[in-house]
Order: C-alpha cells, then sequence, then structure tokens
C-alpha cells in the first residue's frame, strides 16, 4: 500500500517524465514531418497517406525517447524538490533514501515495461506499417501526383501529362496527353507529344521504377523551328515517373518482428535485437543514474545537472551504438559487452547514491592545550 509520501514522488516524477516525452515527440515529429514532406514533393507517396507515416515514425522513435524522457524526467522533478527545500524538509522529518526509492522503482517498472512493449513489439510493428503504406502508395500513379481533369508536371522529367480519368486504386488511366521536351544530338530542342486511349502503371520487378503503358495512340515528333515533323502510331508506348523512394529505415531488420529475429542467424538481424533488448536495460540504467544527479544545492545553476546528465547519455547512447555496429559486422558473437556495460553503470549509480546518503563520520576534536 503506498503511503501519501509515495502517492506525491509518484505524482511529481510521473507528470514531469509525461510531459518530457510530449517534448521530445514533438521534436521527432518535427523531424520526420521534414523527411515526410521531402518524400512527398518528391512523388514517393502521396499526401493522403503523409499523416499515417507521420505517426508510425513518430511511434517508432519512441524506443530512443523513453531512455532519455526518464532520464530527464526525474532529474528535473527531484531537481526541483532540492532546489525548493522540500527534500531537505522531509529528510529533516525523518525521510530516508528508502522512502525516494520506492516510488521510483515503481516508476522505473511502469518505465521499462513500456520500453520493453515498445522496443520488442510496437516500434517493429510500425516500421512494417509506414513500409506497406508506402508500398501500397507507390503502386498508384496518384503517388507520382497525377491527378484527373489538369495538367501535371512529370516529376523529373521536364514535362506535363494530362489525364481524364483515373482508376479509384489510382493504377489505370482514361485518355491521356503527354508533352516532354528533349535535346537532339545536332543541338535542336525537340518537342514530344504523345496521346493514348487508356493508360496503366506499372513497375520493375526489383521495384525500383515507375512506368505508365500507354495502348492505342499517337506519338509526335516536333523539332522546333523545323518542319520535318514525325508521326507514329503504337500499340504500347512507356513513359517513366519519379524513381520509388524507399522507406528512410532502411534496415530491413528494423522492421522484423522479435520473434524472426531469434530465428535468424543473419549479423543485421543479431545487432537489431541486441538493440532492442538493451532499451529497457537503458531505461533503467537512466533512472538509477538520475537518482544522485538530481541531487543539487539551492544556489546551484538550475541546468548544470541537466547539461552533464545529457552528455552521460550521449556518451553511454554512443557506446551502445557503437556496440551494436560491432555485433552488426561480426565483430562480436553475443551481447555481453553491452550488459556488462549496463552492470557497470548500475554499479557507478549505486555507488553515487550510497555516497551522499551514507552517514558521515563526526570529525576528530582536537584538544588545545593551554601555554
Amino acid at each position: 500500500m503506498l503511503n501519501i509520501l509515495d502517492r506525491y514522488f509518484l505524482r511529481e516524477l510521473a507528470q514531469t517524465v509525461v510531459a518530457t516525452v510530449v517534448v521530445l515527440m514533438v521534436i521527432v515529429a518535427g523531424t520526420a514531418f521534414a523527411t515526410v514532406l521531402q518524400q512527398v514533393a518528391k512523388g514517393s507517396f502521396p499526401t493522403s497517406v503523409m499523416f499515417q507515416v507521420l505517426g508510425l515514425r513518430t511511434l517508432e522513435g519512441l524506443t530512443n525517447m523513453l531512455p532519455l524522457a526518464s532520464l530527464v524526467g526525474v532529474l528535473m522533478g527531484l531537481g526541483r524538490m532540492y532546489r525548493e527545500n522540500e527534500m531537505q524538509v522531509l529528510m529533516a522529518s525523518g525521510m530516508g533514501p528508502e522512502n525516494v526509492l520506492r516510488p521510483v522503482a515503481l516508476l522505473a517498472v511502469l518505465l521499462v515495461g513500456l520500453t520493453a512493449a515498445v522496443s520488442l513489439w510496437l516500434g517493429p510493428w510500425a516500421a512494417r506499417e509506414s513500409g506497406t503504406l508506402i508500398n501500397v502508395a507507390n503502386r498508384s500513379v496518384i503517388a507520382a501526383g497525377l491527378d484527373a481533369g489538369r495538367f501535371t508536371e512529370l516529376p523529373g522529367k521536364g514535362g506535363i501529362i494530362f489525364v481524364d480519368a483515373i482508376s479509384r486504386d489510382g493504377t489505370r488511366l482514361g485518355r491521356a496527353f503527354v508533352a516532354t521536351q528533349r535535346g537532339s544530338e545536332d543541338g535542336r530542342q525537340h518537342v514530344k507529344l504523345v496521346t493514348a486511349q487508356s493508360g496503366r502503371l506499372y513497375q520493375e520487378s526489383n521495384g525500383a521504377n515507375r512506368f505508365i503503358s500507354f495502348r492505342d495512340g499517337w506519338q509526335y515528333d516536333i523539332p522546333l523551328g523545323g518542319d520535318n515533323w514525325r508521326r507514329m502510331q503504337y500499340q504500347r508506348n512507356d513513359t517513366a515517373l519519379s524513381e520509388v523512394t524507399s522507406d528512410d529505415s532502411d534496415d530491413p531488420a528494423e522492421s522484423m518482428t522479435t520473434l524472426a529475429l531469434l530465428r535468424s542467424t543473419s549479423h543485421d538481424a543479431k545487432a537489431e535485437l541486441a538493440w532492442r533488448t538493451n532499451a529497457p536495460a537503458l531505461t533503467l540504467v537512466m533512472l538509477m543514474l538520475a537518482l544522485p544527479l538530481a541531487r543539487q544545492s539551492p544556489r546551484e545553476p538550475r541546468y548544470g545537472r541537466l547539461m552533464l546528465a545529457m552528455l552521460s547519455f550521449y556518451l553511454y547512447y554512443l557506446l551502445l551504438a557503437l556496440g551494436r555496429a560491432q555485433i552488426g559486422k561480426g565483430h562480436w558473437h553475443n551481447q555481453w559487452p553491452l550488459w556488462a556495460l549496463h552492470a557497470l553503470m548500475l554499479a557507478f549509480a549505486g555507488w553515487l547514491w550510497w555516497r551522499q546518503h551514507a552517514p558521515r563520520k563526526p570529525s576528530r576534536s582536537v584538544a588545545v592545550g593551554s601555554p
């Protein structure tokens, strides 16, 4: 049963952690929005799925946000109590270090469990759903920016296209008109006009490029400033559209399920599995490290400890990323160096906490004799 003090600590720390998560999600969503908007401008997928992809990528980024939010949230919450002398008053009233550890331990159980759920299930699911949305969109001419009843610029092709009808799934066209301009070997510019009764979108077997296959029409080659026009009737005429741009999380292992990673023997799968399983441990270490770092005096700079905590997090994060790279390259065959790093950081955080709250030895009094 939680007492009044436990509920107070738990409420204050939880509110700070949630606020930190919201701020970090806004930052990550802004970065992801810029990337998604760039892909939409290139014609990689239509605006109809832009916000869905943005939301999924934000969920995918929670794996890296939760450990940092845990560190910053607990650090800011306890730091405020130290600066406003709440902790000093509570300790003078008989509160011991165990009264702080208990609510933090309960919060750690929630955050570590949430991080495990995100890293092992929700993040990979979001990556798979994002890739599926983009792949489905790439099979539609709407992804190239085409719209029925208006002239549209061909992405990167220096021409325009007009279609009078598009099927609901965006793969079939009605009557179409295409105009492009190109240079010839003699330096003269040529205008190429293509008309068609129908068209269909298709991709290469590897899914790298998209084409529109026009049917039953005429093609005109008109040299600018010349009179030697050429006209050709065709049954099929293909025009290239913009190249397909894959999802930025282009590592296939990131979208694999955790069970599939366990069965896989590839180095990339082992590295991804190590990253997912180490995320909950990272959250736990950050929570324990926040406890000694949060202790500060009222006159101490407000964000001094925060800068130290951020530096510690990024150094720790870089070491884990280096370990992941070593596993991905096949230099390390298991995760024990990463878990050894977690154990070392936990021991360091525990030592700092013990040093702050260990009973201090009374100073020896020196008797001064009279002369």
